[in-house]
């Protein structure tokens, strides 16, 4: 295993380090509206590229499921990217795995997915109680005791999928979407039963050392009505509140903006969105009541553009009253790593 520092410059001085907050404390002060004496930077989600597999010589698909190469991989979100927080599980599928999915590990430059359904009833559900025994969930949990014990003063967040997105991947999209329709009790007793999955997976994760929770649950607008989160997932997402036993970061994908104030009914924590929700109009329909992370563009300014343009991205988020400020989603593996470490330069630079 690779123990070797990546962070380069002079080191602080104790005197002046002791009155600083460390990094850990910025996220969870945040997270818990407390003070801060600026934004937090962090990525709840993957913040991986290939480019930074070769300088960690740690590359996917074996940074998946082996626990000395995810750790190794995962830290540099701190050791290179300069985030406040470390985020380790890059991959969408450890859960449907754990669940019996045909998994495509994939590659370095592509992430892994899942191959064909699982289910088509409710009464095909089985939850094995030793589901948490396969390599990848293992690796997971390993990783996250790493680093909480090599990175004391850094955020770790490890991160599940809600029932919702558990669905989609283990009775297929379309047939769940489906049943929202054709038989919405059957859709709630099976999110009520999924949600057990996420539940054991997030507090498990907790209990090796993970400070905060993500919970990515994809009920985008482009395949969910804002009406649908309302009867199906402020019950759900509000019951994950109380049954996971840390700071929940929700993560849904895609335009948001007529669900944001269902989302603040929930009590989450804090809530990361994308570049397709105005930023200031973000903030405007929280109004304070839960924290916002994200929103910087992936596929086209982290992706295509340049530093100059990452720079004024972060500026508006920063300006609009963003929390903490990242990439929206996963970002593609091919992202320069001089934009991802200029959404780090921006925000620790900016003047408040």
């Amino acid at each position: 295993m690779i123990s070797k520092k990546i962070t380069t410059g002079e080191t602080m001085p104790k005197e002046v380090a002791q009155k600083e907050m460390t990094p850990k404390e910025i996220i969870l002060n945040i997270l818990n509206k407390k003070k801060v004496p600026r934004c937090g930077v962090a990525n709840p989600v993957s913040s991986i590229t290939v480019e930074q597999m070769k300088i960690m010589n740690s590359f996917f698909p074996e940074a998946h499921y082996d626990a000395g190469k995810m750790y190794e991989l995962s830290r540099a979100n701190y050791e290179i990217l300069g985030f406040d927080a470390i985020m380790p599980v890059f991959s969408v599928v450890i859960e449907s795995h754990a669940l019996g999915c045909t998994i495509d590990w994939g590659r370095p430059d592509m992430m892994p997915q899942i191959l064909g359904k699982l289910w088509k009833n409710y009464d095909d559900i089985k939850i094995n109680k030793d589901f948490l025994s396969n390599n990848a969930a293992k690796a997971v949990l390993e990783c996250i005791s790493l680093l909480k014990n090599n990175y004391p003063d850094v955020a770790i967040i490890g991160k599940v999928f809600g029932p919702w997105t558990l669905g989609y991947d283990l009775f297929g999209v379309e047939d769940f979407l489906i049943k929202t329709i054709t038989n919405p009790n059957e859709v709630k007793s099976i999110l009520n039963k999924l949600s057990k999955v996420t539940v054991r997976f997030a507090n498990a994760q907790i209990e090796a050392g993970a400070d905060v929770i993500t919970v990515a649950d994809h009920a985008t607008k482009d395949l969910c009505s804002p009406l649908a989160y309302r009867d199906f997932l402020i019950p759900i997402h509000s019951m994950l509140v109380k049954k996971i036993k840390a700071p929940i970061i929700l993560h849904i994908c895609g335009d948001i903006v007529d669900r944001i104030e269902y989302i603040c009914q929930t009590n989450v924590s804090s809530f990361h969105f994308e570049s397709k929700v105005d930023a200031c109009q973000a903030v405007k329909i929280s109004n304070g009541r839960i924290k916002l992370i994200g929103n910087i563009n992936n596929s086209s300014t982290l992706l295509f553009k340049t530093p100059k343009d990452v720079k004024k991205e972060v500026e508006y988020a920063i300006k609009c009253g963003v929390d903490i400020i990242g990439p929206e989603c996963a970002v593609p593996l091919t992202t320069p790593l001089e934009n991802l470490k200029e959404i780090t330069y921006v925000t620790k630079n900016h003047k408040h």
